[in-house]
């Protein structure tokens, strides 16, 4: 695997229908072209069309997964951790064998802040468990039903419930480590910063249910780091994106939204910030504009970082999301990255 810190000029433009592929907007083009005019005063119409594509290709996806199901791990399903909130469950995977706490990952999925649930992906989760770890894969609420800050507050109602539940679950409270993938990388490295920035927690108005000394590290694959570079660009590809951001936030007047700038994790990231695992493909857009900021960024802050990145000429052209297609060796590698970085940073003291 080649871990590169620089993204060329030709990644930078790669043609238009690898862009649209980054969000499965492969939705069909008349669809969204009959919801423009209506899309501008609502997102609702965009949100359908695209929910349907991340839907679709997460059922796909998952379904490529369960050839590489692992036997022996046990789970417990559909808690409820936040009382009330008809969106807030979660799922934990453990091993048959665990006889305690184990080592913790908490996965958030992604989707566009506005599609997927917990259950997407699932055979990738149990290969983590397998390894050794607990691992709980959450749901929170989607846009446009419910918008920011509504899943950051439910995220954080997660971790109070999880070491409230600790022994029951086999949670180490002291060995967690946040991870996402796309918008769940978003969310999970917003919740990382909340932990570990006591300024911009008061700022967000959240009271972290964890302490930095309880989080161990943070797993992002994919992820949107700086909103603010993904919102008002020119094209379908601009446009499709200040369509999921609306439906995030519940407004379309980024400019004087303090929430892009909350969102945005590379504004607060601190020393403070735990050892951080972040990967993207080459034929992601985003591993250039995102990825390789944040983690420039982090070492610029002398943060742990391990990175996964690929040359821009690396066969085969990998995706967004590429780490969850394990027939393809890169799949596999990254697999194996991450749990090295998971045991090397959940070690015991």
């Amino acid at each position: 695997m080649t871990e590169v810190g620089d993204i060329s000029t030709a990644q930078r433009t790669r043609g238009r229908w690898k862009r649209l592929a980054l969000f499965g907007l492969a939705v069909p083009a008349v669809t969204a072209a009959a919801g423009v005019l209506v899309a501008r005063v609502t997102p609702r119409p965009f949100t359908r069309a695209v929910r349907w594509g991340f839907e679709w290709d997460a059922a796909r996806v998952t379904a490529a997964l369960g050839a590489h199901e692992p036997a022996g791990v046990a789970r417990v399903t559909d808690q409820q951790y936040r009382e009330g909130d008809p969106d807030a469950h979660l799922d934990v995977y453990f091993p048959e064998s665990a006889a305690g706490p184990l080592p913790t990952v908490i996965w958030t999925h992604g989707g566009g802040w506005i599609s997927c649930h917990k259950t997407d992906f699932a055979p990738y989760y149990r290969l983590l468990a397998a390894a050794g770890f607990t691992v709980v894969s959450l749901d929170y609420s989607l846009g446009p039903d419910q918008t920011y800050p509504t899943p950051v507050h439910q995220l954080n109602d997660a971790h109070a419930y999880l070491v409230a539940n600790a022994e029951r679950l086999h949670v180490d409270p002291q060995r967690i480590v946040l991870a996402g993938d796309s918008a769940g990388a978003q969310l999970s490295s917003q919740l990382a910063a909340l932990i570990t920035n006591p300024d911009y927690a008061r700022e967000v108005g959240v009271t972290p249910a964890l302490r930095p000394d309880q989080l161990r590290g943070v797993v992002l694959n994919c992820g949107v780091f700086d909103v603010r570079k993904v919102v008002g660009l020119p094209g379908i590809l601009g446009w499709a994106m200040d369509q999921l951001v609306w439906s995030s936030l519940g407004t379309k007047d980024f400019d004087d939204s303090a929430a892009v700038a909350q969102m945005s994790t590379i504004l607060h990231v601190t020393g403070q910030f735990p050892p951080t695992y972040i990967s993207g493909g080459n034929a992601d857009p985003l591993t250039d504009s995102q990825s390789v900021p944040l983690a420039e960024q982090l070492r610029g802050l002398d943060v742990d970082v391990t990175t996964v990145f690929y040359p821009a000429d690396h066969k085969p052209a990998l995706g967004h999301e590429y780490q969850f297609k394990l027939d393809n060796e890169d799949g596999r590698l990254a697999l194996e990255r991450t749990i090295e970085f998971l045991r090397k940073h959940t070690e015991q003291d």
